[in-house]
């Protein structure tokens, strides 16, 4: 008995380690119930209601989701808006010409009249969040199978939207949590017309690009300013001149003070994805299996861009937008395979369920419920595995050869041709042209024909052959198994690649152009690439992926309700989060222990001359030798960026760094290398967010781009100082 006694404790005490301080997103609607006194205790100075309240102004009213893509802060009375530099980057981008190059030069509006409106950029604020999973799970049954499941809670769904309080500019959306084992409905307000008020130049905004992304220590000014602008009720409206700024109703103050070891910090955000509750199977399988595979496609694609970029300032700016998409998750998972091996997350995946087995075995009840439920998701995710590989293969090579993005679009007239006759043509035309048009202006044939030799390398040698399109095998035959002489070939037998020629196609009537694309070799190889992968790696992979969707969501409520000492908290899912922490270092590996602040002397230190990524600019340079830092130095130095415990995810960038008070502080714009693991396994030890101090991004904006009319629309403070 004294040896069960003693494992058992061992096992409590191993979960608890799950629960720390540190880690969790939390929905603001609980964290009264959950986290105000632990936060308290911590060293918040607010309440709970402070960060979330339906009844009164509260901080959620500052905050926005970006795009859909980033999280953003209201930091005036004014609108104006701050995000990340690689938030805004797209904005950015499309402002940029070789005449105005607001990538390598900045940008910045000096009056209203100045600031860059940006077509389908958005910015959504959350007005409210309901608790509705009786009403949306109302009807679900266990012996539904998965569709049957989700139509019920599509059609429940549906009746919610209708009947929920909103006025007519508002909308609902609705999204489950805890694998679909409970539902949050959210009233969300979205505006349109979003303008570009200021960016540094990329030198500053971006720093340090591919070596230091993900890296600490860190010197980068990850920052870009936009305005979001309303009607003259100041409600949502689409791009007008006639828009005024938006008035929030509230706005974040922004502290001068900075923060010190063990600060209580707060990271208010749209965190993306996480899958913290996951199986050791599944984790060991994306170690071992899934993760490998993309970064060794995406070596290669970023290898290709490379040599072109390096060489073509026009290829340049066409695709810096795609290089930092593609290397950003490139090298995220590098990080955290390394991560999850440092701290042999699988083995603490398989104590947890060790754990977890012991205590549903020792309980009839639960063993009734749950007794296979791990045995049966080993089975599932073993069953998975090729065809994971196979669909990882599929989209990560046709998503990056360009020719077969717009093989896919023309496709879709097709398609809607078929179905609908003219008038689905009709309809779908203008987004076609739209959709194309965009595209073209970022896209380089030469680059592409290159691309496409070196993924078609990868697609045909590194899969099985059931996996693979006998129309290629075909082609790549006739040209002697040679890759580069396919993909040549493919390019000189097709105009698709050329925008003129594409524009000029879709003029002409539909069923002359339905007949042209029908009859086209690209869209004929993409098809029949598309058709092998629904046919043998689709109709296999979804019948396996329901059967662990609903096996997960099983494994959920159990972890639920076996482990009651644990608060749990759900997964991201792009929803309004917060996390918090304290200020503190790591310690990367033996010896080694990184501090929690980055000054402006580290920036220098790493400068080079006309290197890509840490050439400066010269009145940066000035700027640091007179030490002018006006009021945002400390002591003779700049502040650039720190770290914290803050559990954060992709999502989360552009979130506002909340000090003790709920003041601005900084902006989360990455994490450590070593802790990009957190998405699935978070170490408190290892897992640090990284932010730009505020007092950093204001001298930007004040000393080195003189826009400081910008620092005047803000409110700062000194909460420590009491100045």
């Amino acid at each position: 008995m004294k040896s069960i006694k003693v494992f058992v404790l061992f096992g409590l005490l191993f979960i608890r380690t799950l629960a720390l301080a540190d880690e969790g997103m939390w929905l603001p609607l609980l964290l009264a119930k959950l986290n105000e006194k632990e936060m308290r205790g911590m060293g918040m100075k607010i309440t709970a209601e402070d960060i979330y309240s339906i009844n009164k102004s509260s901080l959620k009213d500052a905050i926005v989701s970006f795009g859909g893509f980033c999280t953003g802060e209201v930091i005036s009375s004014q609108g104006l808006l701050l995000t990340n530099h690689h938030c805004g980057f797209g904005a950015i981008q499309s402002h940029t010409t070789l005449q105005n190059n607001y990538i390598d030069n900045g940008f910045w509006a000096m009056s209203t009249k100045d600031e860059l409106p940006n077509p389908n950029l958005f910015v959504t604020f959350i007005i409210r969040i309901d608790d509705v999973t009786s009403a949306v799970l109302n009807g679900v049954t266990g012996g539904m199978t998965e569709s049957e499941r989700q139509s019920q809670i599509d059609k429940n769904i549906n009746t919610l939207r209708n009947a929920a309080k909103r006025e007519a500019y508002q909308d609902i959306l609705v999204r489950p949590f805890f694998e679909g084992n409970q539902y949050y409905l959210f009233v969300t307000e979205t505006y349109r017309d979003v303008r570009l008020v200021g960016a540094p130049p990329s030198s500053i905004g971006n720093f340090g690009k591919d070596t230091d992304n993900w890296m600490w220590p860190r010197h980068t000014g990850d920052f870009s300013m936009f305005r979001i602008y309303a009607d003259k009720n100041n409600k949502p409206a689409a791009y007008s001149p006639d828009n005024v700024p938006y008035k929030p109703k509230r706005s974040l103050s922004i502290s001068l003070d900075g923060v010190s070891q063990d600060d209580f910090t707060m990271v208010f955000g749209f965190p993306g994805r996480t899958n913290q509750y996951l199986p050791a199977v599944a984790v060991e399988q994306l170690i071992e299996v899934n993760n490998p595979a993309k970064i060794k496609i995406r070596d290669q694609v970023l290898s290709v861009m490379d040599a072109y970029m390096r060489t073509d300032d026009q290829i340049k700016i066409q695709y810096a937008a795609k290089w930092a998409s593609v290397s950003n998750a490139w090298k995220k998972w590098q990080g955290e395979l390394l991560g999850l091996t440092r701290v042999d997350g699988v083995g603490r995946k398989k104590k947890l369920e060790t754990e977890f087995q012991n205590r549903v075995n020792a309980n009839p009840e639960l063993k009734s419920k749950y007794g296979t439920v791990l045995s049966d998701l080993n089975k599932a995710y073993d069953e998975l595995k090729s065809y994971g590989l196979a669909r990882d293969y599929y989209t990560e090579i046709i998503s990056r050869i360009e020719l077969f993005t717009i093989a896919a679009q023309l496709n879709m007239l097709v398609a809607a041709f078929d179905n609908d006759g003219q008038g689905g043509y009709n309809t779908r035309l203008p987004q076609i042209k739209s959709r194309l048009a965009s595209f073209y202006g970022d896209y380089s044939p030469v680059v592409d024909q290159k691309m496409t030799a070196v993924l078609l390398t990868l697609y045909v040698n590194d899969q099985d052959e059931k996996f693979r399109s006998k129309l290629l095998n075909e082609k790549l035959k006739a040209h002697q198994g040679d890759f580069e002489k396919l993909s040549k070939a493919l390019f000189a037998e097709t105009d698709i690649d050329d925008k003129q020629h594409t524009v000029n196609l879709l003029d002409k009537p539909a069923k002359e152009v339905v007949e042209s694309i029908r009859n086209n070799s690209i869209v004929l190889l993409f098809l029949d690439m598309q058709n092998v992968f629904q046919n043998q790696v689709q109709q296999n992979l979804n019948p396996i992926q329901d059967r662990i969707n609903a096996l997960q969501r099983t494994y959920m409520a159990a972890q639920m309700e076996v482990f009651k000492e644990k608060r749990f908290y759900p997964d991201a899912n792009s929803t309004l989060r917060l996390t918090y922490g304290k200020v503190d270092g790591y310690v990367p590996r033996d010896g080694i222990r990184f501090d929690y602040y980055s000054y402006l002397d580290g920036v220098m230190e790493k400068y080079k001359p006309g290197d890509y990524e840490f050439d400066l600019p010269a009145k940066l340079i000035d700027l640091y030798k007179k030490k002018d830092y006006g009021q945002y130095g400390v002591y003779g130095k700049l502040p650039v960026n720190f770290i914290a415990a803050n559990h954060t995810s992709g999502g989360n960038s552009g979130s506002p760094a909340l000090d003790a008070w709920g003041n601005l502080v900084g902006l989360n714009f990455d994490r450590v290398w070593e802790g990009t693991m957190s998405d699935i396994n978070y170490d408190p030890s290892i897992c640090r967010n990284i932010m730009v101090d505020i007092r950093y991004i204001l001298f930007i904006v004040d000393k080195y781009a003189g826009a400081g009319h910008l620092v005047n629309e803000m409110n700062l403070v000194r909460p420590k100082t009491k100045k």
